[in-house]
């Protein structure tokens, strides 16, 4: 194949042919250029050490600072001259810091890697993004809180398979994501202390002969401790993919929330009203509102989980220890830190601002025989029946009241005498969606006083 006819396949915008390629393979100055806040932290607490170590001296630990002070203000305020032949953040930065202070900047890389470095920034920042998570998960938890405290006695049916079984309250059901999160945040606050060791100092794989201090790095920079071990240290991304595992598992419940506000808000249901700064209008039709924000948080949960499944089919195979595999980890969870603060904050928002429609609640709660097992569990407690029993006759007192078109508590007492001669109208008192929900009394239970008491609960921790 002659150049010419390769130049043809790649395209103009391969026109300098292998050359090119390469360099856009290569280079990952496109994105990790996010980390150069915790590039120039990391550069800081080395060039320190150095000097305290007397490996670097005073004056030019003193010139890599005043430099690294210039790039960053370059960098944040956009006139950094960004170069994608210099491939990654960390030889942009020594780069430009060599051109501001000239000699002194070389020095700065004595008794580390590139692959130490990379590692230190990029574990920086995605425990940046654990606290940014915990934080956001903490502010959804106080919305689904308010509500909870709001409509602690309001009643709602509960679902299995989607179909009525028995009624709850409306704060019962918000206290269910409070769980949810309540793990989510476990998880980010685990990954966080687990991820928090340094392994600057590993240098590029095997450790480094100057006498250095990892302690002092480690400290500078925030960490509990330094790595323990320099090839896992230089070749880990366990930290990446506990992150994208933690975010994986939140995004997967705010997937679910996000479907019940797409049901609920739909005109069959009217459960709530979404804000119309989380819904569009159609193009059409002038009566619609869309859960347009709640359908994208659904979606969302597939790029945080495929960034979780591109991570985990990246390192499956590496032996170690660093392969430019390693380079692709930063776009995936970037991404899906972007996606799952995006998800957060929005969620926040509609949970804050949906309002709920209690006497549909309420009419919907009292619909589709949900008191059903509370009679059998009547006729247990009443009767003595065993529950297999009473099951089947609350099973006959179902199909009598559904043959007729009406509701349990709506059967006469002779009509349930004629299932079963024992029932009395005591019965009557258990039939109630309130009454039904008050009675649900153990720990965890749907009770409003339960209710009112887990919400103090987690007032509290929070």
């Amino acid at each position: 194949m002659t150049e010419s006819s390769a130049n043809s396949m790649w395209g103009g915008r391969f026109a300098g042919g292998v050359d090119a390629i390469m360099e856009a393979i290569n280079a990952s100055i496109g994105f990790d250029r996010r980390l150069y806040a915790q590039d120039i932290a990391g550069s800081r607490a080395h060039a320190a050490m150095l000097a305290a170590q007397g490996i670097l001296t005073e004056a030019d630990a003193r010139a890599i600072n005043t430099g690294l002070d210039q790039v960053k203000a370059e960098i944040e305020g956009g006139s950094f001259p960004f170069r994608t032949d210099l491939e990654d953040i960390h030889m942009n930065i020594e780069a430009r810091l060599k051109d501001i202070i000239g000699e002194p900047a070389g020095r700065l890389h004595t008794a580390r890697s590139r692959n130490d470095q990379v590692a230190v920034d990029f574990r920086l920042w995605v425990r940046e993004q654990c606290d940014a998570a915990i934080e956001g998960i903490e502010a959804l938890m106080r919305a689904f809180l308010a509500q909870a405290e709001a409509g602690a006695d309001w009643v709602m049916p509960g679902f299995t398979h989607l179909q009525t079984a028995q009624p709850v309250t409306w704060g019962h059901h918000m206290l269910a994501y409070v769980e949810m999160l309540a793990r989510d945040r476990g998880r980010f606050i685990d990954a966080r202390a687990r991820m928090n060791e340094c392994p600057l100092g590993a240098a590029a794989l095997a450790g480094t002969s100057f006498p250095i201090d990892r302690e002092a790095t480690a400290q500078a920079l925030g960490f509990d401790r330094p790595t323990a071990n320099s090839l896992d240290s230089v070749s880990d991304r366990d930290f990446a993919l506990e992150f994208l595992g933690a975010a994986s598992i939140c995004a997967m419940h705010l997937s679910r929330f996000a479907e019940e506000l797409v049901i609920w808000s739909s005109a069959q249901f009217r459960f709530v009203r979404l804000s119309d700064a989380f819904t569009t209008g159609s193009s059409i039709m002038p009566q619609k509102k869309n859960p347009d924000a709640a359908e994208l948080l659904r979606a969302k949960l597939g790029r945080i989980l495929g960034a979780n499944v591109a991570l985990f089919t990246v390192m499956k195979g590496l032996a170690l220890t660093y392969s430019k595999d390693m380079q692709e980890d930063k776009e995936q969870v970037f991404d899906a830190a972007d996606n799952l603060m995006l998800g957060l904050a929005a969620m926040t928002g509609m949970v804050k601002d949906m309002i709920a429609n209690r006497d549909a609640l309420a009419q919907a709660a009292a619909a589709g025989f949900s008191t059903a097992t509370d009679l059998a569990d009547w006729l247990v407690r009443a009767l003595n029946l065993p529950f297999r029993d009473a099951h089947h006759v609350t099973g006959s007192l179902v199909k009598m009241a559904e043959d007729a078109g009406i509701d349990l508590p709506d059967l006469t007492l002779a009509q349930m005498q004629s299932v079963h001669p024992g029932i009395t109208e005591a019965v009557f008192d258990v039939l109630g969606v309130e009454n039904s929900v008050r009675s649900r009394m153990s720990y965890g239970g749907t009770a409003p006083e339960r209710v009112r008491a887990q919400v103090a609960r987690w007032q509290e921790a929070l």
